[in-house]
């Protein structure tokens, strides 16, 4: 299998999976690899390929939301349907009863020159019934597991679990010899895997996000509405399914939590205006289930960013690219989509895109140029936020400076998303009255950003286009 556009973006994870078990051969020892990252980011493929390539006998255990006697009935199934050499002991009868005896099972017969590869994959949905798991892969790897020629690879979507399961003081604190966190595809990946400019990989990204098979959906010939025509003609298709697919699984009986993400992804961002939304007011309900929302990574809180930083007017966002578009164009039109109206779907998605990607992809862009910082045409800035006020007279999209909580404010900056006119000298002057508003602002530099470039006479200090901020991202 070649690496190239099947696996653009994840080279080096691919390398640091394959270092992990080169390790294991080095020594004839264990070597347990502690993997996470959301949903649909290619945990799964990613470890799979790897196995696949290794040339070794590996298992791969898709773990399930059962009891523990039926998840241990699974896992020797898996194991028995295996390559492993432990697999003829399980078909000859070979059994077990508990997860250190499992996994002991599974590595027997391996060796340095043809160590063993044991994936688990979702292993929170293990220890949503079995309280004692965590103990019992601390026993199996501290007696066995650790001392003998095996690659073990956890993987898990639930990222605050995951982290919790390895943190001091909890059974496995130690334990991993590499933690891995598998990021989504970044804008300059979904442009280099399609094959497109800068503007448009910006595009697509907020549209699939980073999500590798929605992004290898849409071919590298297609415009949006092209592939979005196409897509919303399929009830199935991945870009329709895989949103709800999501909240299933993060958020299968929160139903105050769905009602709440599904106020913010339609374009609520107070606390206010999200509780009347969603229909639970100012309720200990609304701040419960945002609190759910946050601890699970699903939405993003931040308070206006200037000096001094603002203390009140909290503003929350959906935190995914994809799930953000989801939310708000296909989740209400599922139905129509099933009746084969996706046509109505297209409509309304056409008109109303404009405004959608202005405001969605700021937050991209303000990434973009956080991760160009240090550089000295943005001044001293370090750190890049926004500024709002309650009543959002001023609203700047970015202002930059150089610490969490500045004391002076570097730049201050404005992003223009249009698909046809430029940055003027309008935009300018608008910008330059906000600056005023900005506290700490003073004579801070003006920053541009454009998709569709700059009038000669726009009077910034920095203008930046869609290709200056796509090489903020690594190259593929």
């Amino acid at each position: 299998m070649s690496v190239g556009r099947r696996f653009v973006g994840r080279r080096g994870d691919l390398h640091t999976l394959q270092r992990e078990l080169e390790a294991v051969r080095e020594t004839g020892e264990g070597r347990l690899v502690w993997m996470y990252g959301r949903r649909r980011v290619g945990k799964s493929r990613l470890v799979e390929e790897m196995a696949e390539r290794s040339g070794l006998p590996y298992l791969f255990f898709q773990a399930p939301r059962r009891p523990i006697a039926d998840s241990l009935q699974r896992f020797r199934r898996a194991l028995a349907d295996s390559e492993l050499p432990a697999a003829a002991l399980v078909r000859e009868g070979a059994a077990f009863e508990t997860w250190p005896a499992a996994l002991a099972l599974a590595v027997q017969g391996a060796t340095a020159q043809r160590p063993a590869i044991v994936v688990i994959d979702e292993l929170p949905y293990l220890l949503e019934r079995d309280d004692g798991l965590a103990a019992d892969l601390q026993q199996a790897w501290d007696r066995e597991l650790a001392r003998r020629p095996v690659l073990l690879v956890c993987v898990g979507s639930d990222m605050r679990m995951m982290a919790a399961l390895t943190a001091y003081p909890a059974e496995l604190f130690g334990r991993p010899t590499r933690e891995m966190r598998v990021e989504p595809f970044t804008p300059r990946e979904i442009g280099s895997l399609a094959g497109v400019g800068a503007a448009e990989a910006f595009e697509r990204f907020l549209i699939v996000g980073g999500l590798p098979l929605l992004a290898r959906s849409w071919p590298s010939g297609l415009g949006r509405r092209e592939y979005l025509e196409r897509t919303l003609a399929d009830p199935s298709s991945a870009l329709l399914t895989d949103g709800l697919r999501m909240l299933d699984a993060e958020l299968p009986s929160e139903l105050r939590a769905r009602d709440v993400l599904e106020a913010i992804g339609h374009g609520e961002r107070t606390f206010t205006a999200i509780g009347a939304r969603s229909g639970l007011g100012s309720s200990a309900g609304l701040v419960r289930a945002l609190e759910t929302l946050l601890s699970k990574g699903i939405i993003t809180a931040e308070l206006p960013y200037a000096a001094p930083p603002g203390r009140k007017s909290r503003r929350y966002a959906v935190a995914d690219p994809y799930l953000r578009f989801w939310l708000r164009f296909l989740a209400p039109a599922i139905d129509e989509v099933d009746r084969g109206r996706g046509d109505l779907v297209l409509a309304r998605l056409q008109r109303d895109w404009q405004a959608f990607a202005g405001r969605a992809v700021e937050p991209v862009l303000r990434r973009s140029i956080e991760r160009l910082l240090p550089d000295d045409r943005f001044g001293a800035a370090r750190y890049v936020g926004s500024y709002w006020t309650r009543s959002n007279e001023p609203e700047v999209d970015l202002v930059g400076a150089p610490d969490p909580e500045p004391r002076a404010v570097s730049f201050v900056g404005s992003i223009k998303w249009r698909e046809s006119r430029p940055f003027d000298r309008a935009d300018a002057e608008q910008l330059i009255v906000r600056r005023q508003q900005v506290p700490g602002a003073g004579n801070a530099l003006l920053v541009g950003v454009s998709r569709s470039g700059f009038a000669a006479d726009s009077g910034l200090d920095l203008a930046l286009s869609p290709e200056d901020l796509i090489e903020a991202w690594p190259q593929p």
